[in-house]
């Protein structure tokens, strides 16, 4: 059992520093990192959607961004589009679980915000059609996908293709990630004295 550990161990460390290598990447989350900072100067809200494991890791990113991440300052607007069970089920049911995001989107997004979907495949279809209605909207999207993009990498204006295949290994860098621009950002708006 210790071999099997140290083996998941050492995946995930190697592909954190894949990320570390991939200039290009980290550029990107420079640049995600400055778009979020710029959508909160401006008044705007970043939402998140994902289904299964990258739910959770939406959820997640947005209470770090929404409460606090390593200091207390005041709230920034950022919510996982998915919380709403109601919601959820009643679209799914009534429309399409392909509608459950794009429907909220549409009724909650505007040109000045920031729409950030999760999918290790990139293909997960309720997240590209919240995207696409995003972008309809004028507001900047982001992909957290795994190393081919998937469908969704012909529909995001940034995406954060993390170098692997492997759905664990994905979804703990996709939360290493949005740790770092969630420190980052918060640091910016709320320098401390």
């Amino acid at each position: 059992m210790k071999n099997e550990i140290l083996k998941s161990f050492e995946a995930s460390v190697k592909t954190k520093q894949a990320i570390i290598n991939d200039d290009n990447l980290i550029q990107k989350i420079e640049l995600l990192t400055q778009k979020i900072i710029e959508c909160y100067k401006n008044k705007g809200k970043v939402l998140w959607c994902g289904n299964g494991g990258s739910a959770a890791d939406a959820q997640h990113l947005a209470a770090e961004l929404s409460g606090r991440y390593y200091y207390d300052r005041p709230p920034l607007y950022s919510e996982a589009l998915h919380v709403n069970t109601s919601y959820i089920t009643a679209v799914a049911n009534d429309y399409s679980y392909d509608e459950i995001f794009s429907r909220l989107v549409k009724a909650m997004i505007e040109s000045k915000d920031i729409l950030i979907g999760l999918s290790t495949s990139g293909n997960s279809k309720n997240v590209i059609n919240a995207i696409i209605e995003a972008k309809q909207k004028g507001a900047f999207t982001v992909g957290f996908t795994g190393e081919s993009g998937g469908e969704m990498k012909k529909y995001v204006d940034l995406l954060i293709n993390v170098p692997s295949k492997d759905t664990p290994r994905i979804q703990e860098s996709h939360m290493m990630i949005g740790h770092t621009v969630c420190q980052l950002v918060e640091e910016a708006l709320f320098p401390k004295n």
